[in-house]
């Protein structure tokens, strides 16, 4: 691990983040991909280097002792990390996720002073929105807080089907309904601390893809200070925030899945070349084919990112329907092509690619990437912008 230790002074002394995730992928990440996966545990190598790079706080501002990170910089890095090991890019991608909440909505002391000290310890955050009961609808709890107002302390048990990363995480922001007589749709996000919560396992993960994120089920405790409550409502964290981060960073992710998958199928075909000097290899055509549908994907997640950016301090434009409709239609896009690029890829480099033992091996990538449009499902995503649609005015 001693090579990472270059990395701090280097993303400095650059002003991108994006060199130090390169060489991470490159030295560390790429190197235990294969045993993340096959063995189904967490990418520890990974997020060690990733801690001393201090990577895990590259979205804070500067002014609270983060790197200060574009929002382009942050999906580009996911999209490196996609390129070596889905589940550390999904992991990464789901912490980021949870930081640009709090980055932008953690508007009090408490949180203020919370992201300083994420910072400094470079804390690993995971979230808990799932709740058994409720069909897979985020947008509804069944569990509540209890506040003390005595001791202004409040408690949460929560049946949660999966929390990704839950036992190697070092808080999890968690959603719940405001109080026990609100509505399922009135909720909150809580900030739960290590000390504040058990973690009783309830499910296990043995998946096809993604296995390195470790998706637990868990029934949650907690008990912790009402400062840790997240002011604002989650209608309005997932409109503005929750749902746009997590879209256009899975959708980065997924751009490099199916990046690398493109770039093996590349070299097969190079190599094929080689070998018979003069002649086309027969996977040339399907490569310029795919090579065609890999710049539309990488066009749309790129335009998609631009747009979240530019409007990051317009709560209006990222309330809008129209908003909502292109970050839906962004993920189901991202997810299908994916599948799609990696099943091309594979017919490109033929049983070369269908072996677990060659450099152009995709079996991975290809697992990986069914996975894409099965968390929150495209079914899903499909019926919410269908009643979108249904009172959407064309800009």
């Amino acid at each position: 691990m001693a090579t990472t230790l270059e990395l701090v002074p280097d993303v400095a002394a650059r002003g991108s983040i994006l060199p130090a995730v390169m060489r991470i992928a490159q030295t560390v990440v790429g190197a235990y991909a294969a045993e993340v996966d096959a063995e189904a545990r967490f990418p520890v190598e990974a997020f060690a280097a990733l801690r001393e790079a201090r990577l895990l706080s590259a979205m804070v501002p500067r002014e609270f002792g983060g790197l200060g990170a574009s929002y382009e910089e942050i999906a580009g890095a996911c999209e490196i990390l996609g390129q070596y090991c889905a589940s550390t890019a999904m992991v990464y991608a789901m912490h980021q996720i949870q930081v640009a909440c709090l980055v932008r909505h953690g508007t009090t002391p408490f949180f203020r002073s919370y992201l300083h000290e994420l910072c400094e310890r470079q804390y690993l955050l995971a979230s808990a929105t799932t709740e058994a009961g409720i069909g897979g609808d985020v947008r509804s709890s069944i569990c509540a807080i209890e506040v003390d107002p005595a001791t202004k302390t409040f408690q949460l048990r929560k049946n949660a089907p999966v929390i990704s990363y839950g036992q190697q995480a070092d808080d999890i922001l968690v959603t719940a309904r405001r109080t026990p007589a609100s509505p399922a749709s009135d909720q909150v996000i809580v900030l739960v601390r290590l000390a504040d919560r058990t973690l009783e396992r309830t499910g296990g993960w043995d998946t096809l893809g993604f296995r390195g994120t470790c998706s637990l089920g868990f029934q949650l405790s907690a008990q912790a200070h009402v400062d840790q409550i997240l002011p604002h409502p989650y209608a309005e964290v997932s409109s503005q925030t929750m749902l746009p981060v997590s879209h256009t960073l899975w959708s980065s992710l997924w751009l490099g899945i199916a990046t690398d998958a493109v770039r093996r199928a590349r070299s097969f075909v190079r190599a094929e070349a080689r070998k018979k000097p003069g002649t086309v290899p027969p996977g040339s055509l399907r490569l310029a084919e795919v090579m065609s549908v890999l710049q539309g994907f990488r066009g749309n997640v790129r335009q998609s990112i631009a747009e979240f950016s530019g409007h990051w301090s317009d709560s209006e434009h990222l309330s809008s329907l129209g908003f909502a409709i292109r970050m839906n239609s962004l993920k189901v896009a991202a997810s299908t092509l994916v599948v799609d690029v990696v099943s091309a890829a594979m017919t490109i480099a033929g049983i070369s690619a269908y072996r677990q033992d060659t450099p152009y091996s995709l079996g991975r990538h290809l697992r990986d990437a069914f996975g894409a449009g099965l968390m929150v499902n495209n079914d899903r995503i499909y019926s919410n912008t269908a009643l979108l649609l249904l009172v959407y005015k064309d800009d």
